[in-house]
């Protein structure tokens, strides 16, 4: 029984990338187990109800995957959305994460998060799903994040705004077309108007 419950725990955490302590409810697993597996170094607590197995292969995404583990209706949003697009070299020491602007503020020990509340349509609107060490993570696509980034130049900076458009076109990732749908579901084609025109 010890035996089978084990090999069950590293199953759901090789399937699903990390484990937490109430994905062992389901199974009739005590969460004592948890701790047993850490002593055994079988599993790694990478941070606060977050386990992993010690043999996982950590992506460049590794702090990324765990924040969407941590805020599961948030999305990875402006300067992490960037790199996560490999649109800047910026490395961002916190994860930027969208959550609604009625929902609570999460609580992510471990994992050092900088919160952007949205609304509506800019919340909703622009979302993909990537896989990463297992784990479902949403993430704006670029024209969005680009759009964002000029939405919240004041706090990430316009000198970041115009790096991510300019780079994004040069490099033929999005369309004017795209950014413009985003611009006025954000609110934004005013402010990115001019830019768009000198660019085009």
């Amino acid at each position: 029984m010890k035996n089978s419950r084990t090999d069950k725990i590293i199953e759901i955490a090789r399937r699903a990338g990390v484990i937490r302590p109430r994905d062992l409810d389901a199974y009739g697993i005590p969460r004592e187990y948890l701790r047993r597996l850490c002593d055994k170094v079988v599993l790694e607590r990478r941070s606060r109800g977050i386990y992993a197995l010690a043999d996982a292969d950590l992506t460049e995404h590794h702090s990324v995957a765990l924040a969407s583990k941590r805020v599961p209706k948030g999305v990875v949003c402006l300067l992490s959305a960037l790199r996560f697009h490999r649109l800047t070299t910026q490395a961002p020491f916190e994860i930027w994460m969208a959550i609604d602007r009625k929902a609570r503020l999460p609580k992510a020990e471990g994992v050092p998060l900088h919160i952007v509340r949205f609304s509506a349509a800019a919340l909703t609107e622009g979302v993909e799903h990537h896989q990463v060490e297992g784990m479902d993570v949403p993430v704006y696509c670029l024209a969005k994040t680009v759009v964002d980034c000029f939405k919240y130049r004041n706090k990430i900076g316009l000198d970041v705004a115009l790096e991510a458009l300019r780079g994004c076109l040069r490099e033929r990732r999005c369309t004017i077309d795209e950014l413009w749908r985003y611009a006025k579901i954000c609110r934004v084609a005013n402010v990115i108007r001019p830019y768009l025109e000198s660019l085009s």
